[in-house]
């Protein structure tokens, strides 16, 4: 199978779909890999590493898409690439249709094969593709919070762990999936009081046993939120639903209730963002204040620690990929069963349920006949 590699074009996105290890293993499977020139540079792999893994080095997108039978990216097609796309291509990538009306009518119109990272789901629930970026946003989200709590960034200048004697920051996590669990980890790590929300109550079980009662845990309501939230130092967006939008679980009015100079940090902003006053910012402006409330809701948060990012995402990848490239789409899908949730569009339908029930478009379960 030919592979394509892109460089991103999306705001300071570094991240690489494959790495020279990748392209090694793909091509002693007979594979061609095409890279285009500096998709590895920011985070510091050269062409020369790609070539001697046995990658051609292709100067422009153009010549990257229209020669290549699948396209290995990170982030999702930008508006700027839609045009690129070629008939029945097989794309790999973020996808988070359930917010991109347009990118899901393109990849409909040109009968893409879009496989979303976000949507590879095993049987138990278990995101595996989402996981490490998650893992790195939740551990982030704790870090920008301390950055940005403090005065000259216009916080409330309270330090997460406090000192003898003064008050710990509280953070409250929504969402105990694994970003909430790795920022609860993190700001234990920092000294902070805890509150961790969710739905599930085994998920609060769980964290209750791990962490001996260190943590609060809050079955997730409209109470106990508004209750968490308005003694927070640092809230932590981490509410998920695969495929779909977040809810939005903090309201705009909820705003003069905060303490002045507080975080959120929306890590569900990629989908929509939990709360109402979330709305996307970049690398380059990353917060905005709203009620004296400072949001931070960067999309493509690991995107941040782009090698890290890189190296974890595509540990996991790989054999995913290595499979559709060697047996085809649906041989792969019988090899590893969690794929057939990670297409969102097939033969120019969509065939992920929640992304079809949010943009109220026809669902068509997936079908290789």
């Amino acid at each position: 199978m030919n592979i394509g590699v892109p460089k991103e074009v999306a705001n300071l996105e570094h991240r690489v779909g494959l790495v020279p290890a990748n392209v090694k293993s793909l091509v002693r499977q007979g594979h061609k890999i095409r890279i285009q020139a500096g998709a590895g540079y920011n985070i510091g792999i050269t062409d020369m590493e790609y070539r001697k893994a046995g990658a051609e080095i292709v100067e422009s997108a153009k010549d990257i898409y229209t020669k290549s039978d699948m396209i290995v990216k990170i982030m999702e097609p930008q508006p700027e690439e839609y045009e690129l796309l070629q008939q029945n291509q097989i794309l790999v990538s973020f996808l988070h249709l359930a917010i991109n009306e347009p990118l899901t009518q393109t990849l409909l119109k040109k009968g893409i094969i879009a496989i979303g990272y976000e949507t590879i789901q095993q049987e138990n629930g278990f995101l595996p593709a989402l996981a490490p970026m998650s893992e790195i946003a939740g551990r982030m989200a704790i870090q920008l919070g301390a950055y940005y709590l403090q005065s000259y960034n216009g916080g409330r200048g309270t330090l997460l762990g406090g000192v003898p004697g003064v008050k710990k920051g509280t953070v409250t996590v929504i969402g105990a999936g694994v970003v909430g669990e790795n920022a609860i980890q993190m700001a234990l790590g920092m000294g902070a009081f805890v509150i961790a929300l969710d739905t599930n109550m085994q998920k609060l079980r769980d964290l209750e046993i791990r962490y001996k009662g260190q943590i609060q845990t809050l079955y997730s309501n409209t109470l106990n939120i508004e209750e968490a939230i308005f003694q927070s130092h640092v809230i932590v967006g981490a509410a998920l639903i695969t495929g779909s939008k977040a809810p939005i679980l903090i309201k705009k009015d909820y705003l003069k209730n905060l303490k002045k100079g507080s975080v959120i940090i929306d890590v569900s902003i990629d989908q929509g963002g939990i709360s109402e006053t979330s709305v996307p910012t970049t690398f380059e402006n990353p917060t905005y204040k709203m009620d004296e409330v400072i949001h931070y809701a960067v999309p493509n948060m690991p995107g941040a620690v782009a090698r890290t990012s890189t190296f974890a995402l595509t540990n996991i990848i790989i054999p995913y990929l290595k499979a559709i490239a060697s047996f085809g789409i649906k041989e792969a899908c019988n090899i590893y069963p969690e794929l057939i949730n990670g297409i969102n569009t097939h033969n120019h339908k969509l065939t992920h349920w929640a992304v079809a029930k949010i943009l109220n478009y026809k669902h068509y379960p997936l079908s290789f006949d």
